[in-house]
């Protein structure tokens, strides 16, 4: 008869935990895109002391998602700035110029993370984002809601951060001045995403 001690049995259990170890792999990230139709990507800026707001109409999402598996979580958004509208012809005409995000030259913005961090409220994408030329590291807080909506696996991601124009260039000539436009843009999203299966 083998007798196992305390001592032996705790030998016994470290023992199979190390061999255990490198055969333990994290979950897979679930791959989720855009459903444009049901999704929304706004931003928030002071004009003449008024609070004006806009969209983006055309813009794409990717994310790979593992809540356990973080390091392999990635989220990419690539925006289409010809799409932008403020509801006003001529503002959006002056939007799209030289001055400010100069279409012409830079047709697309983007952003993409280089890691995705837990935190108290959901999680952080943090990373770049490239607009009208020049890259800037930024946060992109978000929550992620997942369901199974008629037999689909589905995510909605929501969220908003703050972005200075200026610091990508957003405003030459007179439009450097804040006097009229304020440098701070706030960027709302609310995306639903659907997981390939």
């Amino acid at each position: 008869m083998i007798v196992c001690t305390p001592r032996a049995l705790r030998a016994a259990l470290l023992a199979s935990a190390c061999f255990a170890a490198p055969w333990a792999t994290a979950a897979a990230p679930a791959h989720y895109t855009l459903d444009a139709a049901k999704s929304t990507l706004q931003y928030a800026f002071v004009q003449a002391g008024a609070q004006n707001k806009g969209a983006f109409k055309k813009f794409s999402t990717t994310l790979e998602f593992a809540p356990d598996n973080l390091p392999a979580s990635k989220l990419d958004v690539p925006v289409d700035m010809s799409s932008l509208d403020t509801g006003d012809k001529e503002r959006d005409d002056t939007l799209r110029g030289a001055d400010l995000f100069n279409i012409a030259k830079y047709p697309q913005a983007r952003f993409t993370s280089t890691q995705i961090l837990k935190t108290a409220t959901g999680y952080d994408a943090v990373g770049k984002l490239t607009l009208r030329g020049v890259t800037r590291d930024v946060h992109v807080p978000f929550t992620l809601r997942t369901a199974t909506e008629q037999g689909k696996p589905v995510g909605y991601l929501t969220g908003e951060t703050t972005i200075k124009r200026l610091d990508f260039g957003v405003g030459q000539g007179d439009w450097k001045s804040t006097e009229w436009v304020g440098d701070a843009v706030t960027i709302s999203y609310s995306v639903r995403l659907i997981a390939a299966q």
